[in-house]
């Protein structure tokens, strides 16, 4: 393998001033991280970040080389065009900042898109910034789309090797392969190589999958901060101003739907309360309910997702 620092420059100001809060934070800093272009049911991570960015203060630590990372021609970067020329390119990044929460804390933030490719070499890259950078705790979070109703408290299963930060959430899978993703490969080569990683999956309605669902954003920002302690009520704030606005419209929309709309979602509210009685008795298997297709329940809100693309999202 090449050398992974070859994949990344650092910030001397913002290395800087790592090493200024680490002198203050004996205990070590937590990092998250989450990248575009993977699994993001209900655009999950993707609504933490942006909220993330644009609510707190936060500077630069260390960049990745894109050009080396990203494919152009598989999510081709936007252009501006004004009249007879372009004017603006909209280039991406992949950085690690540091971030301040509400009390001035600090902690660490990787985003950007999903490498296309030397995932092992990158994830060798994020080991070595994470030594570098006293990281003493990594997290990283998106949605994964299940079938469950929205009228429901959104549930998240919990991965990695500290898992006892988020008790109370037992796992609903047993064993299963999926596809690969930059950011699973970092949390398995982080665990190998002794660091301490917790995952933080919501279980999204997957009717509402393809559409910003910030109730879910919501509940693993709240299990983030319960499992690191950072304060973040800013972030919260907008979080569950956007999750009453999507909730509402979710209800005006099954108001005016069909008899099917209505039984789909009944039907997935029985099932979800068969599963958790269950539960709550010891028995883990429950009567499956009888549910609609992926296929049927996505075309029945073909027209709620249409409007919240056409509105830009929450």
């Amino acid at each position: 393998m090449l050398d992974p620092q070859d994949l990344y420059e650092w910030d001397p100001k913002g290395l800087g001033a790592v090493d200024m809060a680490l002198a203050q934070e004996t205990a070590g800093l937590v990092m998250l991280y989450h990248f575009d272009g993977y699994i993001d049911a209900g655009e999950t991570g993707d609504q933490i970040v942006e909220n993330l960015l644009e609510a707190l203060p936060h500077q630069v630590v260390a960049r990745f080389d894109h050009d080396r990372l990203v494919d152009y021609r598989a999510r081709r970067p936007l252009l501006t065009f004004k009249r007879d020329r372009f004017t603006d390119y909209e280039t991406p990044t992949l950085d690690v900042r540091l971030v301040q929460d509400a009390t001035g804390a600090p902690f660490l933030l990787l985003s950007g898109p999903e490498p296309d490719v030397e995932w092992e070499r990158f994830a060798a890259a994020v080991d070595q910034i994470v030594e570098r950078l006293g990281v003493r705790l990594v997290v990283n979070f998106h949605g994964i789309p299940m079938g469950v109703p929205h009228t429901r408290p959104v549930g998240v299963t919990p991965h990695g090797n500290r898992t006892d930060l988020t008790p109370g959430h037992p796992s609903p899978f047993d064993e299963a392969q999926i596809p690969g993703s930059a950011e699973s490969l970092v949390e398995l080569r982080l665990m190998e190589k002794g660091h301490d990683v917790l995952g933080v999956a919501a279980h999204v309605p997957h009717y509402v999958a393809r559409s910003s669902y910030p109730d879910a954003a919501l509940t693993v920002l709240e299990t983030i901060t319960a499992a690191t302690g950072l304060v973040l009520p800013a972030v919260a704030h907008a979080l569950r101003t956007e999750a009453q606005r999507t909730q509402t419209e979710i209800e005006r929309q099954l108001g005016e739907g069909d008899d099917d709309l209505v039984a789909m979602v009944q039907g997935l509210e029985h099932q979800y309360d068969a599963v958790l009685g269950a539960e709550s008795r010891g028995n883990l298997v429950a009567e499956p309910a009888e549910l609609p297709t992926a296929d049927e329940i996505g075309l029945e809100f073909e027209k709620f997702l249409a409007e919240r693309e056409g509105e830009g999202g929450a």
